[in-house]
């Protein structure tokens, strides 16, 4: 257990953030499910931003690698541009 009182905020803080972390992820991760089981073009093109955007959030926050981010969006962006 921590001995100083700096190291039990430090665990007090990281348990908060791990949890904001967790809840943004777990909602960013639904939203790429969501938008990959779209299969009607405008709602994908109207879905995509809003994703591309939390997808950035989680990249700035660094919860996510950026590379991954970018990934993530490019395939998106093919199988929004795949649908007919």
């Amino acid at each position: 257990m921590a001995n100083h009182k700096s190291a039990e905020k430090r665990i007090r803080q990281t348990k908060v953030r791990r949890l904001a972390n967790r809840y943004v992820s777990r909602t960013s991760r639904n939203a790429v499910r969501k938008l990959r089981g779209t299969t009607v073009k405008e709602d994908a093109q109207k879905m995509y931003p809003e994703v591309c955007s939390m997808l950035d959030k989680l990249a700035k926050k660094k919860v996510i690698h950026q590379n991954k981010a970018n990934n993530l969006k490019s395939k998106l962006a093919a199988h929004v541009n795949g649908l007919s």
